[in-house]
């Protein structure tokens, strides 16, 4: 994919993609974006306008595509498109209905003219016309610093810094427990989400993984387990980081059970900011792979 860098970014570089929050600006990039697809023929791959004489696809057919869209995004109306993002739009809606846009798009590619008519029939190359959805998509992500991204897969996912999502995107964990390989597995891929209810749901998933791990090594309890993994992650000859590690499981337990993590009591606090999330996977997902990988 050729990407399209303005002027300030060559000179000035990247902004940092810090932000989460969906303006009106940014919807109205979108919403227009949508539009100028529809103008140019491109969702006739999925919902054509059909030439009258029955020669083929001419354009999209707006009617059916809205349609359609209203069918797989049920909480939209179709004045949902045509009003500003704040106070409207949730950002599962949108986001819905970027990968259903992807979904449905392809390049259309003018064959025969139509004289009467004054149309060109239409072809589409389908996965052209994603790679050039998801560069237009991905550029007003980009240029606003938004966190998130729209893959070549048509998934929108939220963007962690490159060594962070290298790591988050590992093979898959081979501890010898199936269940907890599979725990992080699902703690992983709920966490690349764009949603944050899924990703609160990676939170909960990771700590019941860290439970799941104190229990791996057979024959002792489990506080005497956690020594035992502590020992051998830190080794003989590291006591001062042993000391920080042992202070850190505990910590990162505490956490568990003080927060709406593992447990809904109207006494824990509830984590509302994407910022704290991410804080709190990666801390105690950092930890558990370092425990992994020294006690393999």
């Amino acid at each position: 994919m050729n990407h399209f860098y303005y002027f300030s970014e060559r000179e000035d570089g990247l902004r940092p993609r810090t932000d989460d929050y969906i303006s009106d600006q940014i919807w109205g990039g979108i919403r227009a974006l949508i539009q100028s697809r529809i103008s140019d023929g491109s969702f006739g791959a999925t919902c054509p306008e059909m030439c009258p004489d029955g020669c083929g696809p001419i354009g999209s057919h707006e009617s059916q595509f809205l349609d359609f869209l209203l069918a797989e995004v049920p909480s939209l109306d179709r004045t949902d498109l045509y009003t500003d993002f704040e106070g409207i739009w949730s950002i599962n809606n949108l986001f819905d209905t970027i990968e259903f846009c992807w979904n449905c798009i392809g390049e259309p590619i003018k064959k025969s003219y139509h004289q009467y008519f004054q149309h060109y029939h239409l072809d589409f190359d389908i996965d052209a016309g994603r790679e050039k959805f998801c560069e237009d998509i991905n550029r007003i992500f980009r240029r606003n610093g938004l966190v998130y991204e729209l893959t070549q897969q048509g998934g929108i996912q939220l963007l962690v810094p490159p060594v962070l999502h290298e790591r988050l995107l590992s093979p898959q964990f081979r501890t010898g427990d199936s269940e907890l390989d599979n725990m992080l597995e699902i703690a992983q891929s709920k966490f690349l989400n764009s949603d944050q209810a899924i990703r609160r749901e990676a939170l909960k998933e990771l700590w019941d993984a860290w439970e799941r791990l104190k229990t791996t090594m057979s024959g002792t309890d489990k506080k005497n387990q956690v020594k035992l993994l502590l020992d051998l992650t830190a080794g003989s000859h590291s006591p001062q980081l042993r000391k920080s590690l042992e202070k850190e499981a505990k910590e990162l337990t505490s956490i568990g059970n003080r927060f709406q993590i593992r447990h809904s009591e109207t006494n824990q606090e509830r984590l509302v900011e994407n910022t704290h999330i991410e804080y709190l996977f990666l801390r105690l997902f950092s930890l558990i792979r370092l425990i992994l990988q020294e006690c393999k």
